[in-house]
């Protein structure tokens, strides 16, 4: 590289994460990235139209207040319990920078790529607990030591989630360790930990809008915790970039949290759809883990992740697949609309009769 020479060391040992592919051309039938198959609210469309050229011309309010008190209504916590962020990436950076930097964090060795990626930005010791045979969670293992833990929940890519008693007994266990639940999938059927917030003082809770309210393209995020760990994001956030969220996207994302009708629909449909898409996959022969996610992981006990990655490939369906050992034969699929399921489900069976 042509500019590495005025790299800093630090950058030339990076190994960024990967984001799954955007393809620039809308002929594809993209489930590879786990966006929702439905549109946003239209209270949100309403919203994004009715910001005045005054509101752009203006620096949005730096603690996106209105959004904050939104989600603090909604989750029955006070304001000072809401941090808001550039979708939950830019949470957990600065969460990982704020309470993780060279400390030595436990999570799982199969879950989100980026928790290695900021390990080794911030200087933490990652140390990976193997996910049980079936991928579910050894909570056990999780608790032998006093580091802090964080865990995806539902977890990605597998789908699977801990009960709220389970992620409470290892918050409870040890009030001196601090707990991190990434709700990323949250409002697809998962019990979330928000409801433990108000009682325990180290536990953390990152959520995103791109996925439960259909909002990936706006970028917005947050963390639910108590104030004191609320008061250290916003010391690494302030003194980062001090307006991550702009004028519009704090209007759509406060008029997205306030559509509560909007997001009880959107996310039984988006569960229908997933038991349908399961069932679809079950009756061509693959083994689909129990979902409480807007995507199923999958694999089928007679093709290679590999050949049935790049078959759909070909036939212009994207999904998601990792070279992980553990993982290398199981796919990871979007639930889409039920057009794109059907569509799936057809190039798959086709796939299958041609071997």
């Amino acid at each position: 590289n042509a500019m590495s020479r005025f790299w800093v060391e630090k950058v030339t040992e990076l190994q960024p994460y990967v984001p799954g592919e955007q393809p620039a051309t809308g002929s594809v039938v993209k489930l590879n990235t786990n966006e929702h198959a439905l549109s946003p609210s239209d209270a949100v469309m309403a919203a994004v139209c009715a910001v005045q050229g005054e509101q752009l011309r203006r620096y949005p309010d730096p603690a996106a207040s209105g959004l904050c008190d939104a989600i603090a209504a909604v989750e029955g916590l006070t304001a000072g319990c809401v941090f808001p962020g550039n979708g939950s990436d830019e949470v957990l950076a600065h969460l990982w920078f704020a309470f993780l930097s060279g400390r030595t964090v436990r999570t799982l060795d199969t879950t989100y790529g980026f928790y290695p990626v900021w390990a080794k930005l911030y200087g933490s010791q990652l140390v990976e607990v193997p996910v049980l045979e079936d991928f579910s969670v050894d909570i056990g293992a999780l608790d032998q030591s006093h580091d802090a833990v964080v865990l995806a929940n539902p977890n990605a890519p597998t789908g699977l989630a801990l009960r709220r008693a389970d992620i409470e007994s290892l918050v409870a266990s040890n009030r001196d360790r601090l707990v991190i639940i990434d709700e990323a999938y949250y409002g697809f059927g998962a019990e979330s930990a928000a409801p433990l917030v108000a009682e325990y003082d180290n536990l953390m809770i990152s959520r995103s809008l791109s996925k439960s309210h259909a909002l990936a393209g706006m970028r917005v995020g947050y963390a639910l915790a108590h104030p004191d760990l609320i008061e250290g994001l916003n010391r690494v956030k302030d003194s980062f970039n001090s307006y991550p969220l702009d004028a519009v996207a704090q209007a759509a994302a406060t008029a997205a949290i306030s559509d509560a009708e909007w997001f009880e629909q959107a996310s039984q449909a988006v569960a229908q759809s997933r038991a349908q898409l399961t069932e679809g996959l079950v009756s061509l022969g693959f083994q689909v883990l129990p979902s409480t996610a807007n995507f199923v992981f999958t694999r089928h006990p007679e093709v290679g992740g590999e050949a049935l990655f790049s078959a759909l490939r070909q036939e212009g369906v994207l999904v998601r697949r990792w070279s992980k050992p553990r993982i290398e034969d199981w796919l990871r699929i979007t639930v889409g609309s039920d057009e794109q399921n059907e569509g799936l489900l057809t190039t798959v069976a086709q796939f299958l009769k041609s071997r």
